[in-house]
């Protein structure tokens, strides 16, 4: 049976990723393919174990490095009991978050550096990348308005000062411009179906050549 493909949304607060994710995963689905989303921190059960382990303290961070290794045991127990088995069935997996998260987060954002994350990542998941990162680019400041009128602002990153989200954005690009052949930066400022319209063009050209998004 054919391989899938495993397509990752990134970006930062209030970009939107959760609905793209679902509306990404539609989009496919009309293709006839067989499609799995699922999200990061979790998408398995033994990950989303870790996700409430690593979510438990909330009124105080982990230190970045037990964070780094909370995140990447999470990331293992995903790959290998839902990525890797749905790829080698043939499904597409549409992932929110991913990798390049844990390198803008905890490498950028925490100070730890993107060594100890490339590392560690060689060590639970070693030559394997998205086929497709989609990164989901928006102003700081419209993102986590969207977050506050959504009510959404209890996640310790969401509660950070603008600085911090700013350095985020810059990592997010600056990873966008290393992995020009990954990634593709979608403009996530305006409303949902205007960017749901953009990601099927990009994936559609990435994809489905000579095709037009449905």
């Amino acid at each position: 049976m054919t391989k899938g493909k495993f397509i990752t949304l990134e970006g930062g607060e209030g970009a939107g990723k959760s609905t793209q994710t679902k509306l990404l995963a539609d989009f496919l689905r009309r293709k006839g393919l067989k499609v799995i989303e699922t999200r990061e921190v979790g998408g398995s059960p033994s990950a989303e174990a870790i996700r409430d382990l690593w979510l438990a303290q909330k009124d105080k961070y982990w230190d970045p490095l037990t964070e780094l290794l909370l995140i990447m045991a999470a990331r293992r127990e995903h790959l290998v009991k839902t990525v890797f088995p749905a790829l080698s069935e043939g499904a597409w997996v549409v992932c929110d978050r991913f990798a390049d998260s844990t390198r803008a987060y905890q490498g950028i954002g925490l100070g730890l550096g993107l060594e100890p994350v490339e590392n560690v990542y060689k060590l639970i998941a070693p030559d394997f990348e998205p086929d497709l990162t989609l990164l989901l680019d928006l102003p700081v400041e419209t993102g986590l308005a969207r977050m506050e009128s959504r009510g959404g602002m209890d996640d310790r990153y969401q509660q950070q000062l603008v600085d911090f989200h700013k350095k985020l954005r810059e990592a997010f690009l600056s990873l966008a411009q290393k992995f020009p052949v990954r990634f593709r930066t979608i403009d996530a400022s305006g409303d949902a179906p205007g960017i749901a319209a953009s990601i099927e063009r990009a994936v559609a050209e990435r994809f489905f050549a000579q095709e037009s998004p449905q």
